[in-house]
């Protein structure tokens, strides 16, 4: 054992430490890197998902002519302030311009929810066919229905005022 010792000594005086300690350092090094490599790429990979899932945003009402629907009135007619064109040079680009109005004639953009959904969906006056029909009023009890008048089967009157024939057990 002691010549082990010995050897180990002379291994460690000889230089053989920086290396074993070199080695050590570079693996830990090593694996450092590749566990926030693991890290980061976990990391990407939840936000993608997240991204992913995110519901999408509305679509902007912008019509054709590029401006907003709150430019647009009711009828649809653009009332945005633009540059017109009042002079070309030669080559008939535009050099001159005054303020004048959108001519674009009719809003082409997406609709609001607020206009293609019906405003009224729980309105119970209205008589859609969510509403239950009124409750039928039962006529007033008569006296042989109370159950002692003759041929009285225990039965009761339909609407008509007949009597209901008894089912048979």
């Amino acid at each position: 054992m002691g010549f082990w010792i010995v050897v180990c000594v002379l291994f460690l005086l000889c230089g053989g430490g920086a290396w074993l300690v070199e080695n050590v350092r570079e693996a830990l090094r090593t694996r450092h890197e590749r566990r926030m490599a693991l890290i980061r790429a976990e990391e990407h990979r939840v936000r993608e998902l997240a991204e992913a899932n995110r519901p999408p945003a509305p679509p902007e009402p912008v019509c054709g002519c590029g401006h907003h629907l709150a430019l647009h009135d009711k009828q649809g007619a653009c009332h945005a302030l633009v540059e017109v064109p009042t002079g070309w040079d030669a080559d008939h680009r535009p050099l001159a311009f005054e303020p004048g109005l959108c001519r674009c004639q009719q809003y082409v953009g997406p609709q609001p929810l607020s206009q293609v959904w019906a405003d009224a969906l729980t309105d119970r006056e209205a008589g859609g066919p969510h509403v239950l029909p009124p409750a039928r009023e039962l006529p007033p009890a008569r006296e042989a229905d109370q159950g002692g008048g003759e041929g009285d089967a225990g039965g009761d009157d339909d609407e008509d005022g007949g009597r209901l024939r008894k089912r048979p057990d």
